[in-house]
């Protein structure tokens, strides 16, 4: 059987040589690229506001045994419910419990990466209930039977071509329709499904615990839509996600949308502070919030790697990263790709099945350099390594690899000893395979560097 680490590769070995995929998602990060570029340019003092983001992340994490029932306690305040969910099984079935108390049969869900961690369209589905994405991009990959391919834009992998033939296959569109056109189609398509859904199931960008509110970033309004129309609201949300003061929003609103879009703010954003209350027209009749652990206090116990549940989702690391740039989102086979999802999936999903993401990196640097919080994620994979190897998941072979490695490099006798033909074949026969089919091995040089000065420098 393979494994996820195999299987990994093997894809990432296919998407690295496909240029057709290449060539779309380098032409999409470049115009985001471009978009950032103008946003961040617009910001005073770009450094501070990234010191001060961190900051407020760091008070969360080291308080959130405190600020976690503050939200609680606001919440409900305002006839909101909040439930707990430690797993995804648990969260699953919290959502369960809500929908066939309510006799509901259809869900519209507007975009949200913690319902594709829980695998909550799948999970409905086994249940036959009908559960329709209303983003856009969301849309797209779902008729395709794909999972997002970008943590902000799930559809990045396809050109407009591709969306044009996908729609003229399923809804009868023209070949050479408009993007403008394929979205109108869209609109028409989605419109009647807010008004007949049952539930309306949404993420949130952010937790305010001074208010007990939810506060949801959008650039197409259908989250607004998904939350409002139908009788019943349950946004899923991770524990993480919190920040101490609906003032904080002041500076991680523009963060995101400018790391995230090049925006000065996005288009839509909302809060929401439990359900319509008396003498509002809009808004749901219930609404609940689940508060999805699911490893992440795991992570929290690590303290030289819970900066990455600093995390706002911006997106900033993927458009960077030279490795997501050339394998592309669905590689990594994960809720979260790029180089956040190689930092946090190991301690969500397993170091076992998934330390090969932490290796998935060139510790360029980029990552850490375009972070709107600051997180040093370079460090964190590094920290990964380190306790994938402390927790004895290297293989036989590698550990022996090292062990021979390390008594060479430590005593130059011992690299003198053996001359360069030895040496090329070791490696040849041990490290080819390794180094990939497609590259060339380093040739070492038949002497070292000490034989060749000792015979031309003789004392």
């Amino acid at each position: 059987m393979t494994s996820i680490a195999e299987k990994f590769v093997e894809v990432s070995t296919q998407k690295s040589f496909d240029l057709s995929h290449r060539g779309i998602i380098n032409h999409n990060i470049g115009k985001y690229d471009s978009a950032v570029e103008r946003g961040l340019s617009r910001l005073i003092n770009l450094e501070h506001a990234k010191k001060k983001s961190h900051l407020i992340k760091w008070k969360v994490m080291e308080n959130l045994d405190k600020i976690l029932p503050e939200f609680e306690a606001n919440f409900q305040k305002r006839g909101g419910k909040v439930l707990w969910a430690n797993t995804i099984e648990e969260a699953q079935k919290e959502i369960l419990n809500i929908i066939t108390k309510a006799n509901a049969k259809s869900v519209i869900k507007s975009k949200s990466m913690v319902t594709e961690e829980i695998h909550l369209n799948e999970f409905l589905e086994s249940h036959q209930i009908s559960s329709l994405e209303s983003d856009l991009g969301e849309y797209i990959v779902q008729l395709l039977g794909q999972k997002p391919y970008h943590i902000v834009t799930p559809a990045m992998h396809l050109s407009k071509e591709n969306i044009a033939d996908l729609f003229h296959e399923k809804f009868g569109t023209p070949k050479d329709a408009t993007p403008e056109q394929l979205t109108m189609k869209a609109r028409e398509l989605l419109r009647d499904k807010y008004l007949s859904a049952d539930v309306g199931i949404s993420g949130a960008n952010f937790l305010i615990a001074d208010t007990g509110s939810i506060a949801i970033t959008e650039n197409e309004g259908n989250a607004r839509l998904t939350t409002t129309f139908p009788k019943i609201h349950i946004a899923i949300v991770g524990i993480e996600k919190l920040v101490p003061s609906i003032a904080d929003l002041d500076l991680f609103w523009p963060m995101l949308s400018t790391h995230g879009t090049g925006q000065n703010l996005t288009v839509y954003n909302t809060i929401l502070s439990g359900p319509k209350q008396a003498g509002e027209t809009d808004g749901p009749e219930e609404m609940y919030v689940i508060l999805l652990d699911n490893g992440r206090t795991d992570l929290l116990a690590q303290k030289e790697q819970r900066q990455g549940l600093y995390c706002i989702r911006c997106g900033a690391c993927l458009n960077g990263c030279p490795i997501y740039k050339n394998i592309g989102g669905h590689a990594y086979d994960t809720t979260y790709s790029g180089p956040i999802g190689s930092i946090i999936t190991p301690h969500l999903s397993g170091m076992k099945e998934f330390k090969h993401l932490s290796y998935a990196s060139s510790l360029c640097g980029k990552c850490t350099e375009v972070c709107p919080v600051k997180i040093d994620i370079h460090k964190m994979l590094l920290f990964n390594r380190r306790d994938a190897v402390n927790e004895q998941l290297t293989t036989k072979t590698e550990r022996w690899g090292w062990f021979f490695w390390k008594k060479g490099m430590l005593k130059r006798s011992y690299m003198d000893k053996f001359g360069g033909k030895f040496k090329n074949t070791i490696l040849r026969k041990f490290f080819s395979k390794t180094w990939g089919e497609k590259r060339v091995l380093p040739e070492v040089a038949q002497k070292s560097f000490s034989s060749e000065w000792k015979e031309n420098h003789p004392s």
